[in-house]
């Protein structure tokens, strides 16, 4: 019902006071089998705040709903030695960094299936509580985010966080159709990203009159009430000026104000703004008609003490307010509200639910109340019908809705595969023209605007000569085009290669990185040592000899690694190959030497942080070990290895690759966004261990690499798909990046062809080497 006529000190819903087989489609997902765990983020019992009884409520109705689903609680707490319950599996100190961390690994060790944080800017450090971004970067699992508060006009710092949680989250919750529209229109949230599940409330029968009344002697009395903790953003002023009308027309009416003074305000003030509201209540002659109510209520009497009341008070002055536990809790006890305007009032008192005031004035309170008193059929139709609407947020209804979104978030990991059939070759030729296999693609269709690079025609001549006989004859073509690309980017006058060249077939560089280079150095030498066809081996093994002085140069660890395994498969067919042993010296030497500088106890790694093609440079020190018989440099290869491999395996054994965003960070890896070329070099990085050991651990880590590109991985979508031979670019937060490049593709192809030469042939592959080879070929 209309009746005619933040910058508030706790923002959003923290002012209230609540007691309390194989895939081979792209995207295609296994059937949900329900969420087994999931790590709940927010203020909890024994805290008092709107935000720990909310959190409390989701742990108690959802566990109750959801028997089966373990539920870890990660509680808040604003000082170090603020106690938290039992039910508790970590505390997070609000203001240390390293507290969110430790929770973020926590999470990642526990084996959840989805984290869901209950977000407030108030209740975590930082600024605008930027220190949750620490864990939110750190958790594997699928986020999901309740928005207690959602700001049409933020600060930057706000926008900041606020940005990043749409990024990272696959699911955002928002309590009101306003907040659903500000994250659209102001954030760019997806529509498909967003629930709208309103805030739960108790299922109580309707009683018109509490028989605690006549316990409390008030049963002839009119009573108005409003609850919550109390602050400047609860708009009290505005109701006690209010209260001399109505005291005029009901001398007896009382006004209880229940609820304590917010914590952080006690903290900071201590009682000097309630002292305030009394002096104003005594002022205007109506301190007799209050009572006050200086305490934290538990649930159940918190809502006896609303079925108490005539008329729910609720006068807040932000406008903006999106969520209000109070409000919710007081319409579903079927209590006649008179409400500021505010969002979540706007929204829940429609359709004559209450009384929605056209502003915060004083004058527009009194008015409304002094109608309800005066009318009590209205009155007690109103109650009915606020009773009737709070039937649509009883716990028991949101528990379910909040289970169906963590089962539509969460996925089983996909099947597996049993099967070795490989990917399409048409997935890759899809990306070629004349000229070579462009860079990239939108969605599954190449990208020219980016054009071509060396390094991306560098891998797809290695696939090539990765294929058995009549297949490579068949790509012939293909291969003489990768080769004509590399040829050409030689460039004479610096004695490098470039990389990058556009659409238009020209060069957009005179030489390309490092990196870049010991790529395609290792892709003549593969062809040299594995091309079919006896021209292209013999334009190979001329182009590595000619090109081969450049690593001399070389500094980048990368690109040292990518050189030693073309030396290495040079070596291959020519053993006395006097410009691929030199290689090999001296970058064994060097990576062992980086290695042993480097590592440190719980980081057996060759650098303090984790970049890409991470397990090619524990592979290149193994082949230099095997190649020049240095035992010292191949078991540190196998030990680098050995740890990456285990690093890479998250709590419930699937492949983790290191996550783009860890790049730099030191001592630490992020999961995302997780990259095919990871999971390709650790299959063949492996395949290379297995090969030179016999160790079925190798196996076993290849083929849990291998199987995250068919869905074995965090977010149980498979990338790769064996129809089209496409492979999309990698795991997101919210899922996939649809497209698919060639660097992707080929990842995808490569790790095939090790998985099919080296493991799916049969043992005799890693026993029986091809003459005067240390290892068997592999594709990578």
């Amino acid at each position: 019902m209309k009746f005619d006529r933040e910058d508030h000190f706790f923002p959003g819903h923290f002012d209230d006071q609540i007691a309390s087989p194989v895939k081979e489609s792209h995207l295609r997902r296994a059937p949900a089998a329900g969420a087994g765990r999931i790590a709940l983020i927010g203020c909890f019992r024994p805290r008092q705040c709107g935000i720990a009884t909310f959190t409390a409520d989701i742990f108690d109705h959802l566990g109750a709903h959801s028997p089966h689903m373990e539920i870890d609680v990660y509680a808040m707490r604003s000082q170090p030695d603020q106690p938290v319950g039992a039910e508790v599996r970590q505390a997070i100190d609000e203001k240390s960094i390293d507290s969110y961390r430790d929770a973020a690994a926590a999470i990642n060790a526990s084996g959840a299936d989805a984290v869901w944080l209950q977000h407030e800017f108030g209740i975590f450090g930082g600024s605008a509580g930027d220190m949750i971004l620490e864990l939110v970067d750190r958790v594997a699992a699928p986020l999901i985010v309740t928005l207690h508060t959602v700001l049409a006009e933020p600060s930057p710092a706000q926008r900041h966080v606020m940005d990043r949680l749409v990024s990272r989250a696959g699911k955002l919750v928002v309590m009101s159709d306003y907040g659903r529209m500000t994250l659209t229109d102001v954030y760019g949230a997806a529509p498909d990203q967003i629930a709208l599940i309103e805030h739960g409330t108790p299922d109580r029968p309707y009683k018109e009159v509490s028989a605690l009344r006549r316990t409390l002697g008030l049963a002839d009395r009119p009573i108005l009430s409003t609850f919550g903790l109390i602050g400047p953003g609860k708009g009290l002023e505005a109701a006690i000026r209010a209260l001399p009308a109505i005291v005029a027309r009901y001398p007896r009416v009382l006004y209880r104000i229940v609820g304590a003074t917010h914590p952080n305000l006690v903290a900071a003030e201590g009682e000097s703004y309630r002292d305030s509201l009394e002096r104003l209540a005594q002022s205007l002659g109506v301190a007799g008609n209050i009572a006050w109510e200086n305490r934290f209520l538990d649930t159940e009497e918190l809502l006896d003490q609303i079925e108490l009341c005539d008329i729910y008070v609720a006068p807040y002055p932000n406008l903006q307010q999106i969520t209000s536990g109070t409000l919710a809790y007081a319409v579903a006890l079927g209590r006649a509200v008179v409400s500021t305007p505010f969002v979540h009032a706007r929204e829940l008192l429609a359709d004559d639910i209450g009384l929605l005031l056209p502003g915060t004035g004083s004058d527009a309170i009194s008015e409304a109340v002094l109608m309800l008193l005066a009318a009590p059929d209205e009155r007690r139709a109103v109650q009915h019908r606020a009773y009737a609407r709070g039937r649509r947020t009883a716990w028991g209804g949101i528990a379910r809705q909040c289970a169906a979104l963590i089962d539509d978030l969460v996925t089983a990991p996909e099947a597996t595969p049993t099967g070795q059939r490989g990917p399409a070759l048409a997935g890759v030729w899809a990306m070629c023209d004349d000229v070579g296999m462009l860079q990239h693609a939108v969605h599954m269709l190449p990208d020219r605007s980016h054009g071509y690079c060396i390094d991306d025609n560098a891998r797809a001549l290695m696939l090539v000569h990765s294929l058995p006989t009549r297949m490579q004859e068949e790509a012939a073509p293909r291969a003489r085009a990768f080769a004509g690309f590399i040829q050409h980017g030689w460039n004479p006058d610096v004695g490098a290669f470039r990389n990058f060249m556009g659409y238009d077939r020209r060069w957009l560089e005179e030489t390309g990185s490092e990196d870049s280079n010991g790529r395609t150095l290792w892709a003549l030498g593969h062809a040299s040592a594995h091309a079919r066809d006896a021209g292209m081996r013999e334009w190979a093994a001329g182009l590595f000899d000619r090109t081969a002085p450049m690593v001399r140069d070389f500094k980048s660890p990368r690109a040292i690694a990518f050189a030693v395994l073309g030396a290495d498969e040079r070596l291959d067919r020519d053993p006395d190959n006097g410009l691929a042993r030199p290689i090999i010296e001296r970058g064994g030497a060097f990576l062992r030497a980086l290695w042993k500088s480097a590592r440190r106890p719980g980081w057996d790694w060759f650098e303090a942080s984790l970049a890409y093609d991470n397990a090619r440079l524990a592979e290149a020190l193994i082949r230099a070990g095997r190649r020049l018989s240095s035992r010292p440099e191949e078991a540190a290869g196998l030990a680098a290895l050995d740890w990456l491999a285990t690093f890479q395996t998250a709590s419930r054994g699937h492949f983790r690759a290191v996550g783009s965003e860890s790049f730099d960070r030191e001592g630490e890896a992020l999961p995302f966004d997780q990259q095919p070329l990871e999971a390709w070099a650790t299959v063949a990085a492996c395949g290379t261990a297995f090969a030179l050991t016999g160790q079925s651990v190798w196996r076993d880590h290849a083929e849990t690499a291998f199987a995250w590109f068919l869905g074995r991985n965090d977010r149980g979508v498979a990338l790769g798909d064996l129809s089209s031979g496409r492979c999309l670019d990698g795991l997101t937060p919210r899922g996939v990046n649809r497209n698919s490049g060639a660097e992707s593709i080929l990842a995808f192809h490569l790790a095939y062809r090790t998985m099919a030469g080296m493991f799916w042939r049969g043992e005799a592959v890693a026993a029986e080497p091809r003459q005067g080879s240390t290892v068997p070929a592999l594709a990578g």
